[in-house]
């Protein structure tokens, strides 16, 4: 297996052309095949990666350090408060030392205003791939297992009609990373997708309309709508998770008015049913049970969200396998 990619960055799908992620797919995919089976897959063997996180995680920081390892090299892991980060050194000094120190630098960084900024910063310097683990807008990681997970279940050529909704929930100030990575990704390859949200949880407007030009140019369809249930009406994939209302109002602050108006935007039995009869709910986890959904439809017959978490794992693969392998 030669990568083809390396020492590109893998900040935003954006940057990637069709073609690059379907290249990462099929990687995907025979890496999971290959896990599966116990093959040795030791395609980055004596390579390390440094892992820096600016936030808590458990999928991502696992499906890296993990995944690492079985490709036979080796992960870092950094808590960037015990780095000198956290004394001010900047962006560039850490990119261009690190990039000294082994052969990619994979980053999560969801400060509003700052964590793509700060990616993009590492990227100029950095003479590795930078991959981004999350930041304040987009989480590539992540949408490209959501991708993965859906062409497993559902068959080639079928319209595939996905509802990425808002949710309540009270755990933290979530980021808009997940839904806005999706609306851009999922049009790309024909689907016909809604985004449903209360007023005042709204998406960059540069999103929103760089989501219809994907539709556009890819196949698919994109629109808005303010009414819950109409989102879930014949959706053959839900996505319900809160993020948080960061365009039009940037305070830190979790539980305000405008969220507490809102506690009946979660996904329950009854919206469920108002779905395709094979609807598949998604979720990028951890999912705040109770109250952005029931426990009986996140642990029922519909949901894929353990095999959406498990691609975690493949998907991390194929990108560091493809931007940090010899050619």
């Amino acid at each position: 297996m030669k990568p083809r990619f390396k020492g590109k960055h893998f900040i935003t799908l954006e940057d990637w052309s069709k073609d690059e992620i379907d290249v990462l797919l099929k990687v995907s995919n025979e890496l999971k095949r290959q896990f599966y089976n116990n093959d040795i897959t030791d395609y980055l063997k004596n390579k390390t990666s440094f892992l820096m996180f600016f936030e808590q995680s458990t999928r991502t920081r696992n499906s890296m350090e993990a995944g690492i390892a079985q490709l036979g090299g080796h992960a870092n892991f950094l808590d960037t408060s015990t780095m000198q980060i956290s004394h001010g050194e900047s962006a560039k000094d850490t990119a261009v030392i690190l990039s000294s120190y082994g052969h990619g630098i994979a980053c999560r960084n969801c400060f509003w205003g700052v964590g793509n900024q700060y990616l993009n910063a590492m990227a100029k310097h950095a003479t590795v791939p930078v991959m981004n683990l999350q930041d304040d807008l987009y989480h590539p990681m992540q949408g490209l297992a959501d991708l993965m997970t859906i062409q497993e279940v559902f068959p080639e050529g079928k319209r595939i009609k996905v509802s990425i909704i808002w949710a309540y929930a009270k755990s933290h100030k979530k980021p808009i990373s997940v839904p806005l990575t999706q609306i851009l990704l999922f049009p790309r390859y024909a689907m016909d997708v809604t985004l449903a949200y209360p007023e005042g949880y709204d998406l960059p407007d540069w999103a929103i309309t760089k989501a219809r030009q994907n539709a556009e140019q890819g196949g698919g369809t994109f629109r808005i709508t303010h009414d819950m249930a109409e989102a879930y009406q014949d959706a053959d994939v839900v996505i319900p998770k809160n993020w948080g209302s960061w365009v039009t109002n940037q305070s830190s602050e979790v539980i305000d008015d405008l969220l507490e108006s809102y506690k009946d935007w979660k996904c329950t039995e009854a919206m469920i049913a108002l779905a395709s009869p094979d609807v598949k709910y998604m979720h990028a986890l951890p999912a705040d049970r109770g109250n952005e959904v029931e426990d009986s439809v996140i642990d029922g017959p519909h949901s894929i969200v353990y095999q959406e978490a498990e691609n975690r794992l493949h998907t991390a693969k194929a990108v560091m396998v493809m931007t940090m392998g010899d050619k």
